[in-house]
């Protein structure tokens, strides 16, 4: 290793080892002391509200249609677990459907033992009848795989099954499946994902599945899709060589597979005959250069043959880039962000093609289209919506294929709204970059305020509004200010404004955030003491470095599964998988830009800081947690103000709601606790 990124001796690294019993034991001293802490009267009644408001019998169910059945996952405080369940869209639009239980993951989990987590179920097309369901222990990203059959609502016995281990299946006929695991020997990728698909038969040994498509161990993940589209049937393989960069193959009945020669950060969709290609970088072809966030189409026969005369469906504009698109049966579905304004574009194939914004949507709002129907084979040209803002219950809308708007159904108000206001403003960064952010807090504020700043800024991520529920009601009616982010690194303003803040630019996405911060203060919103930052994953990264580079701009860090060592985030777990976005600090040249934002190694004997909560979990197998432990046994050393939590469940993200209001809680007690004039009950 280079001298410029030899690592100084590390005293905590003991606690990278997840399940030793000296770091164990040091965990539940650390939650023990925090539960004592924290978990107060006002915790209770803080938990106890946002579990009611998680569960109310009236929330949305939210729906995918097999079969012309409307299936839905839903938790409540019977079904902790969660039921997945189905009825008919005539009993949906009714205000209590009747629900049949397909299978109850609380029963399966007390059967069996174990703390089983739902994470969904792909079906075989047409029928639908046999799934590949996917269960986690405990929120984990790793997986069981086991066969189900829909119809008669049980697992499939002797049916297709596969140990724990991150990846999955996909149908290729009744009784052959294309799998993607880390099952076997030099089946993962360095990052700790698939790096072969193999052909699975039914009845044989899975250890002798031959191979069909294989990466190197320096790819991030390999996998493998199936469209069966009759007339275009085909199967895709897909090697992700970083987080940004891939290549997509076309399998050949012989031969090799065919590569589809696209620019590795493009994204891409195969229609029937149509290519449709989103770029993230200007691609420069003899004809003309395409610009970076365009939507490109083409026939995929004529670009197979070299043709690469696209039609342009999507051109962005200042502030103006496509989200996200995706087809129904006959039409592209397109979400465009305006200055952060959602529109729903409808694209309909044909030379030229045309295209049509969907009208009838609120302005002010957030609107997102998706899928209805799960099956390829049997899709319509309904589709769904669903239209939220920070203050407003979300509604659920389905879009008929004549272009009605029909509301099926609107969440319950989880707070009282009335005296609150929504508003915009920019803060200016260190470079002069105007960074939006949105406010939410009182009408007519009369002096500073407890606020909350959140945000991400990462992985092209966007932060646009959604309904605040359980914030509303513990933390904006009490009347406290709540604040996200739309910083540089995100991807609310296209390719630009994403890679602005990747590598050499994740200290000024950071820079962003803290610009919003001072400017929150000068503008009288809040004061430094009484502001805390929040962010998980790559945002508890973004307010870790708040806490090292900015301690004096915070009252409290609310620090949520988080990287923060970064000179070994690599070596943990899913860490090299994310080297695209910020570096590798075994290269010299990296590390001289990353060490100004590893904030484990930035940590100073000499200064101040604010109090910190870290969360993470001993289930997460994505974001390791020795990244908190480490941070919150320096900050002890050191006598800073920390508190430290990790449940033994909940993977990268709460296990289920009962978890999820236990965190929102304690991160709501920790800011009564810190910051100045937060005396609320």
């Amino acid at each position: 290793m280079a001298e410029q990124t030899q690592e100084r001796p590390d005293p905590y690294l003991w606690l990278e080892d997840v399940e030793g019993s000296e770091p164990l034991a040091w965990v539940r001293a650390h939650n023990e002391v925090t539960k004592a802490a924290l978990c107060d009267a006002a915790f209770e009644a803080d938990k106890r509200a946002l579990y009611e408001i998680s569960t109310r019998p009236d929330n949305i169910p939210f729906i995918t249609r097999r079969q012309g059945q409307l299936y839905n996952f839903w938790q409540d405080a019977a079904h902790v677990r969660g039921l997945w369940r189905r009825t008919t869209m005539g009993d949906y639009r009714g205000a209590e459907p009747a629900w049949e239980t397909v299978l109850d993951i609380d029963a399966l989990a007390r059967a069996e033992g174990e703390d089983w987590v739902w994470k969904g179920c792909g079906t075989l097309q047409p029928e639908q009848r046999y799934g590949l369901v996917s269960l986690s222990r405990g929120g984990a990203d790793a997986v069981v795989v086991r066969e189900f059959d829909l119809v008669e609502k049980r697992f499939v016995a002797d049916g297709f099954a596969l140990p724990e281990a991150k990846g999955g299946a996909a149908w290729l006929d009744r009784d052959t499946v294309l799998v993607s695991t880390t099952l076997g020997e030099n089946a993962a990728t360095g990052s700790g994902y698939p790096r072969t698909v193999r052909l699975w038969r039914r009845g044989s040994d899975f250890t002798n599945a031959p191979l069909l498509f294989e990466g190197e161990a320096s790819d991030i993940y390999i996998s493998a899709s199936v469209d069966r589209e009759p007339g275009y049937e085909r199967t895709f393989y897909r090697r992700q060589i970083t987080f940004e960069e891939g290549i997509s193959y076309l399998a050949r009945e012989e031969g090799e597979p065919l590569r589809i020669d696209l620019p590795l950060d493009a994204r891409f969709d195969v229609e029937k005959d149509w290519l449709v290609v989103k770029l993230k970088s200007d691609w420069a072809l003899p004809e003309r250069t395409y610009p970076a966030d365009a939507l490109l189409a083409i026939s995929f026969s004529r670009f197979l043959d070299g043709d690469r005369r696209f039609e342009v469906l999507f051109e962005p504009g200042p502030r103006r880039v496509l989200s996200g698109f995706w087809w129904t049966k006959s039409r592209l579905v397109l979400t465009v962000l305006d200055n952060l304004a959602s529109q729903i574009w409808l694209g309909t194939p044909g030379s030229p093609w045309g295209l049509e914004q969907l009208q009838g949507l609120p302005d002010t709002a957030s609107v997102n289209a998706m899928p209805l129907d799960v099956g390829q084979l049997e899709r319509t040209d309904e589709f769904l919506l669903t239209i939220s803002s920070f203050v407003e219950p979300t509604k659920l809308a389905l879009v008929a294929e004549d272009r009605r708007i029909e509301v099926l159904k609107e969440a319950p108000a989880a707070f009282d709204a009335s005296g609150l206001e929504v508003t915009r403003h920019e803060a200016v960064s260190v470079d002069g970059e105007p960074i939006p952010y949105y406010q939410i807090g009182p009408k007519d504020q009369d002096g500073p305020r407890p606020a909350v700043l959140y945000g991400y800024g990462g992985f092209s991520v966007s932060m646009t509004p959604g309904y605040l529920g359980g914030i509303g009601k513990t933390w904006l009616e009490r009347g406290n200010v709540w604040v996200v982010a739309n910083i540089r690194g995100g991807g609310e303003f296209g390719a630009a404004w994403h890679k602005a803040g990747m590598r050499e630019g994740k200290r000024l996405s950071h820079d962003d955030f803290a610009a919003i911060s001072q400017d929150l203060a000068r503008r009288g919103v809040t004061t430094p003491q009484q502001l805390a930052a929040y962010g998980g994953s790559n945002g508890g990264l973004l307010v870790g470095n708040m806490l090292t580079r900015y301690p004096e701009r915070f009252g409290a860090i609310w620090c949520t599964v988080p990287l923060l060592d970064m000179q070994r985030y690599t070596r943990l777990l899913a860490g090299p998988s994310w080297v695209a976005e910020y570096g590798d600090p075994d290269k010299p040249g990296d590390w001289a830009y990353m060490a100004g934002f590893s904030a484990y190694q930035n940590l100073d004997e000499g200064r101040g800081y604010p109090p910190v909560l870290l969360v993470t979990s001993r289930r997460d197998d994505r974001v390791h947690p020795g990244h908190a432990r480490k941070m919150a046994a320096k900050l002890e050393a050191m006598k800073q103000p920390v508190f430290f939590y990790e449940p033994d469940d909940g993977g990268h993200g709460a296990a289920n709601k009962e978890q999820a209001a236990f965190l929102s809680a304690l991160g709501l007690s920790f800011l009564r606790r810190t910051l100045t004039g937060t005396g609320h009950t």
